[in-house]
């Protein structure tokens, strides 16, 4: 009770950024329940966890991607043992020529 209140604030903001992701990993990278009881277990599966969110968000940075991250483990987990390019994926196609729909009118 020795804190002043905008401390207090500052913390609880801090701390609901950690939620926010915590709620992200649980929604995306399906870790509802924990495979093991021990407490390696249990880290093990966090780590794994938040080095794959890592990993995406290192190529959606690389590739400038439109993609969410969301997309891009959609992508990988339908093509994991496909011989589909995830290059392919992440950069459009740019053989055919972009039309700009205002130069139809004329």
């Amino acid at each position: 009770m020795h804190l002043p209140a905008q401390t207090i604030a500052d913390i609880y903001k801090e701390r609901w950024q950690i939620e926010l992701f915590f709620k992200w990993v649980k929604q995306n990278l399906k870790i509802k329940t924990f495979l093991g009881t021990s407490t390696n277990a249990v880290m093990i599966q966090v780590w794994v966890a938040l080095c794959l969110y890592l990993i995406l968000a290192f190529i959606r940075f690389i590739s400038k991607t439109v993609h969410s991250m969301r997309e891009i483990l959609n992508w990988i987990r339908i093509n994991l043992f496909s011989n589909e390019i995830l290059d392919d994926y992440l950069i459009p196609n740019m053989t055919e020529p972009i039309v700009n729909p205002q130069f139809a009118l004329f």
